[in-house]
């Protein structure tokens, strides 16, 4: 539902053919992805499985000291789109320099505080990873910055103090860097794809649920069995899984 939405955004918008729409890597960012490229009919060749640098996992998968995979070899890079045309193999290091007010950036996150609007986001990298590069772009050319992330990722504390916990010289672990700039939860994307308000109403299940939310949709009824229909699809949709290349 959140790739749905931001793959709508995302095509709307001005960069998206006059411009450059940069998605960084994630797993959540996946689903934009692919949305997007099938919009715009270049999908072929390009698969969620693989669309991420960091990534939690139950400790049955091994990954490295800073969160990644041992084995990277399917990793083709995030997905660049410039006047409308995807540039495969490339990342957000090499057209970050380049990029400006004109152009969007598509960054997930791993906390986030929806009643203030603020992310956070953990770094495994020592010089900042991809959002540290970004931000010469997203501060110092005010390049607009999406940021899906799923309600299962809400925090209830202050993020700025939760940075100012993991960036201690003491902690040991990911750092972590908040970050303000148009937050994507289902929330936001129930209003994006259907114009109606969504609310937060209650959270959690057993048996592959644990991770879920109840959410109220607040429209006429005629609209709600329709918007019910179309979700029908999303919810019956596999979970995330890695595939071995």
């Amino acid at each position: 539902m959140i790739g749905k939405a931001v793959a709508q955004q995302l095509f709307n918008s001005k960069a998206r053919n006059d411009g450059t729409v940069a998605i960084i890597a994630g797993t959540t960012n996946g689903f934009v992805a692919d949305e997007l490229l099938k919009l715009l009919k270049q999908n072929e060749g390009f698969s969620p499985n693989h669309f991420f640098r960091g990534i939690t996992t139950p400790p049955s998968i091994k990954t490295t000291e800073s969160g990644r995979l041992p084995d990277e070899s399917g990793f083709q890079g995030d997905v660049i789109i410039k006047n409308g045309i995807w540039e495969k193999g490339k990342t957000i290091f090499d057209v970050v320099e380049q990029m400006g007010k004109n152009d969007i950036i598509v960054k997930g996150a791993n906390a986030v505080d929806i009643i203030n609007q603020k992310a956070g986001i953990l770094i495994g990298h020592p010089q900042g990873g991809t959002i540290v590069a970004s931000l010469q772009a997203i501060v110092g050319k005010r390049t607009r910055l999406i940021i899906p992330v799923g309600l299962e990722k809400r925090v209830p504390q202050n993020i700025d103090l939760t940075a100012q916990i993991l960036n201690s010289p003491e902690c040991t672990g990911p750092r972590f860097l908040p970050v303000q700039g148009e937050i994507v939860t289902e929330l936001e994307a129930i209003r994006i794809l259907y114009d109606v308000k969504a609310h937060l109403t209650a959270a959690g299940g057993v048996c592959g649920a644990e991770g879920s939310v109840w959410i109220h949709i607040d429209a006429p009824a005629e609209k709600i069995d329709f918007i019910k229909k179309d979700l029908e699809t999303i919810l019956c949709e596999k979970p995330f899984k890695i595939i071995p290349m």
